[in-house]
């Protein structure tokens, strides 16, 4: 038991570090780009939704686009109006890291973590950020195996086995674990590629799993209400329509979980391709839906939580 917890938590930190590295040399390279796109690009909602999908494919992370976004509109260099793109494109964006993930098969990753632990050594901007990106790649996957060679163990933990059994019978409670621990770890992205190394090993329904995946789209987004405290009502209005777009989308999505897990079974013959095929379209067409309402929904969000200042 104590070996297992202690595999369980090497793996763990090895993911979260190999994700903060990768990020690290994403945004070494590309954040100067990142910051004019976001700040730019939003001239209509379509504009915005461009900038924050792209910044967020970029950037790996839906939870520092959100934080940038809210700081632009703390200084008045965006409105509240002009960030709803960017909620909604973020959302989007967040996927590729899931689609990635779906990949792991063909990813090499001790060849890549060799690769870049050498390029770490090296002195030029360009090919240290590259050896940042691919160590944190390499080792993500390295975790991800390290996960699933473990679940199978893992799972025969009385408090695991009771919590995934009760997936099996009621799904729907995938969202609550998927929030939660989205919350806690402030990451969809790493939420997701857990869950798809439990799906992988069979150990979790595929309801279960896009439930996790939908409720880590709400918990994720603990971090743009923290990064809001202290601003101004703009900014917090920014905050609050992130949680609304993503609760209102997964209360609309839920009773259709029969529905979505029979679809993501006809999009690929690899489970966890299908779990990130599945977030990709619930994700696009939750935006799709909201694009024709995005007037009343700021409305909404201004009448429920203050006018702006």
């Amino acid at each position: 038991m104590a070996d297992l917890l202690s595999l369980s938590a090497v793996f763990l930190m090895l993911f979260f570090l190999g994700f903060q590295v990768l990020r690290t040399g994403l945004h070494h390279i590309a954040f100067h780009k990142v910051e004019p796109l976001l700040a730019g690009m939003t001239k209509n909602h379509y504009f915005g939704i461009l900038s924050g999908l792209l910044a967020t494919a970029i950037l790996q992370s839906s939870s520092l686009i959100m934080v940038l976004t809210i700081s632009f509109v703390s200084v008045g260099l965006m409105t509240f109006k002009q960030s709803l793109g960017i909620i909604l494109g973020a959302n989007i964006g967040t996927t590729a890291t899931g689609e990635l993930l779906a990949f792991s098969q063909f990813i090499p990753e001790w060849t890549l973590v060799v690769a870049g632990a050498l390029l770490l050594f090296t002195n030029l901007k360009v090919f240290f950020g590259a050896g940042t990106i691919l160590f944190g790649i390499g080792s993500v996957f390295v975790a991800l195996d390290g996960f699933e060679s473990l679940a199978p163990m893992i799972v025969e933990l009385p408090l695991l086995a009771d919590a995934i059994n009760f997936t099996h019978l009621n799904p729907e409670a995938g969202v609550i674990i998927g929030m939660v621990f989205s919350g806690a770890i402030q990451s969809s992205s790493a939420m997701t590629g857990i869950t798809m190394s439990f799906l992988n090993q069979g150990v979790i329904s595929m309801a279960a799993s896009i439930a996790i995946v939908l409720g880590a789209n709400i918990g994720t987004c603990l971090t743009a209400v923290l990064a809001a405290f202290s601003t101004g009502k703009q900014a917090v209005l920014t905050a609050m329509a992130h949680v609304w777009f993503n609760l209102f989308s997964v209360l609309i999505f839920l009773p259709f979980l029969t529905g979505l897990t029979n679809l993501a079974e006809t999009l690929s013959s690899y489970p966890i391709k299908q779990l990130a095929h599945i977030a990709v379209l619930f994700n696009v067409v939750s935006v799709l839906l909201f694009l024709p309402i995005i007037g009343p929904f700021e409305k909404f969000i201004i009448r429920f939580h203050g006018k702006t200042g």
